[in-house]
């Protein structure tokens, strides 16, 4: 013989599982959004930067002309 909670599931039977499934699918699908919205790490876009403030500088300081910078800065830039 069976007892008087069998087949109870989580206290609330059938619903209890839709409401379980239902929460996790919802979760799912916030972590999915959630990682879809965020930029991306773009470790190139910081070595551009920083190649194009080495090449200012360069530039102050006179190691290089106008024209070696407008042609060298046009590289960076892709």
């Amino acid at each position: 013989m069976m007892g008087p909670g069998f087949g109870m599931g989580f206290g609330f039977g059938g619903l209890g599982m839709i409401l379980f499934w239902g929460l996790l699918i919802l979760g799912i699908v916030w972590i999915v959004q959630t990682l879809a919205q965020r930029p991306p790490a773009s470790g190139s876009q910081r070595e551009s930067d920083q190649a194009l403030e080495i090449l200012r500088e360069r530039y102050a300081r006179g190691e290089i002309t106008r024209e070696e910078f407008e042609r060298l800065k046009q590289d960076l830039m892709g």
